[in-house]
């Protein structure tokens, strides 16, 4: 079929199978989760033999897709907004080695923060690496775009970064699907030197990705992703990035305007188009979600006779997604709700699922953790993050990946002892056995809890790298038998898992307890399927 009915996530992942990759390589996180899960569950892809299994973080993810690229062939790798941080290093060092094969890199941002710890705009680390970036406006045209990108990638010899929102992520729409392109043969770089970032190469290298960057910018102000669309009332112009052309477009039909609009789907910041806009208009107003980069750009390209609004002076909000009834008001058209949510819609804050092994490993550490009052429970990403939240009120603090070992080490450092640390399992293999090292080489006195459930379970139970493996890692990091212990987190346990807890937490080293019973959901699913 050419016609498919596709989340923008799924769009994106359609294209990368149609755009001959060999490989695409993540970590789950909303809301770039699905482009991986649409790839593995592709019987196309299944037939071309693409490697489509999660890796242990986003590092490793991108590194991996590195070495594809270098082996010539075509692959994409995908990540929320925060996972890009984690894979920074490879990222923008990948601008300097340039790539061999087409790269393309998904990072999926959450403006917002529906399921994120900030709302980080990632046009940023493109604008940083000096490679190009893409960011659509609409389902057909990630699937377009990412089928550019490919070719971008090769034809310029950089990677290229798609950036979308969450809303084009999870909101879908028809999309026209094109033929498929083959897999790349196997090749090696002409140069074997290519990826050798010893300083003289690099020096090198630098020069070749600057002398790029004038080529770039011609790339972006002839691009197809580019539009300047004329209007007869020139007292505002406005100038829309990725999503936010659709947020326009709904108040343009709604109130009949007729602005001149320059459309931004591709950066470098298409300076001909802008400038075009700039000298027709006596206002302009800059619709982008996350950081007001485009506006702070132009209020320095442009300089003070133009008169520039948007996220930055205030006109539309520093915060969260854009939606119709924003722009309206940046507008200055709407006195009511462009949409109103229906008064039977009710917020309902998050909460454990009722049979959750983590309620019953929260509720022994509350007991065990009694005499030595609140404050000293550090914590990490995952669906355990809510024992912050009532009844429980446990934990102390979600920070990054990984983060809940080394502050409970820093902590105890400090002399608060004893200090805890709650990890899942998936979050330990991504970003926490490092951390434990630390504490193992200090023999700090804190008490680790890695809570297994089995599975990545705050993006919907995709299988954990971490399965089986946790005990032999702990050992090999240097935690001593006698101190890796294994509770099953059940009422029934309560009293002897308490016991466990308390005298873990007297121990004047570091002690780790595995908490460990299948998350209730994916035990269900498995159930269901009939899997034992």
């Amino acid at each position: 079929m050419n016609k498919l009915m596709l989340l923008g996530d799924e769009a994106i992942a359609q294209a990368a199978i149609d755009s001959g990759i060999s490989g695409i390589y993540g970590y789950p996180g909303t809301p770039s989760t699905e482009i991986i899960e649409y790839v593995q569950a592709s019987d196309e892809a299944k037939r071309k033999s693409i490697r489509n299994e999660w890796s242990v973080n986003e590092k490793t993810a991108y590194e991996e897709s590195l070495g594809m690229v270098y082996a010539g062939k075509r692959a994409m790798v995908c990540m929320k907004h925060v996972g890009l941080n984690v894979a920074a290093d490879p990222f923008i060092n990948s601008a300097i080695t340039g790539v061999n094969g087409g790269l393309v890199v998904v990072a999926a941002d959450d403006p917002s923060m529906h399921s994120s710890q900030n709302e980080q705009d990632s046009r940023f680390f493109g604008k940083f690496s000096m490679v190009p970036v893409l960011e659509p406006s609409s389902q057909q045209e990630a699937y377009d775009m990412t089928r550019y990108a490919f070719d971008l990638s090769e034809r310029f010899n950089l990677p290229v970064l798609i950036r979308i929102t969450t809303r084009l992520a999870h909101s879908r729409s028809g999309i026209i699907k094109k033929n498929s392109r083959a897999q790349n043969k196997l090749g090696l770089p002409s140069d074997l030197k290519q990826f050798v970032l010893l300083p003289a190469f690099a020096r090198m290298r630098y020069k070749e990705l600057l002398k790029k960057q004038n080529d770039l910018n011609l790339e972006s102000d002839h691009s197809v992703f580019n539009e300047y669309l004329d209007g007869k009332d020139k007292s505002i112009g406005i100038i829309a990035c990725g999503l936010a052309y659709n947020y326009y477009k709904e108040n343009k039909v709604k109130y009949n305007l007729d602005y001149p609009v320059v459309k931004i789907s591709q950066y470098p910041v298409p300076l001909k188009l802008v400038k075009k806009i700039a000298d027709e208009v006596k206002e302009i107003l800059i619709l982008e979600e996350g950081f007001y980069m485009v506006e702070e750009l132009l209020r320095g390209l442009l300089g003070s006779p133009y008169s520039i609004h948007g996220r930055m002076d205030g006109t539309m909000p520093r915060d969260g997604e854009l939606d119709p009834n924003i722009v309206a008001h940046g507008l200055s058209l709407a006195q009511s709700d462009f949409y109103k949510v229906p008064e039977i819609v009710v917020k309902r804050p998050p909460a454990l699922c009722k049979g959750c092994g983590h309620s019953d490993m929260f509720n022994a550490l509350n007991e065990a953790m009694k005499a030595y009052g609140k404050g000293r429970v550090f914590s990490d990403i995952g669906c355990y993050t809510l024992g912050a939240l009532p009844p429980f009120d446990t934990i102390n603090s979600c920070v990054d990946m990984g983060a809940s070992i080394t502050m409970a080490k820093g902590a105890a450092d400090a002399g608060l002892v004893p200090s805890v640390a709650v990890i899942g399992d998936s979050t330990f293999i991504h970003s926490g056995i490092t951390g434990l090292l630390d504490a193992v080489i200090e023999n700090s006195p804190i008490t680790v809890i890695i809570s297994d459930n089995k599975t990545t379970g705050m993006t919907g139970g995709q299988k954990s790298v971490a399965s089986d493996k946790i005990d032999k890692i702990c050992m090999g990091v240097g935690v001593y038998s006698e101190h890796l212990l294994i509770i099953e987190p059940l009422k029934k346990n309560h009293g002897k898992n308490v016991s466990i807890i308390k005298k873990e937490l007297e121990y004047k080293g570091v002690s780790v307890i595995i908490s460990r019973r299948e998350c209730i959901q994916t035990a269900l699913r498995s159930k269901k399927h009939g899997v034992s």
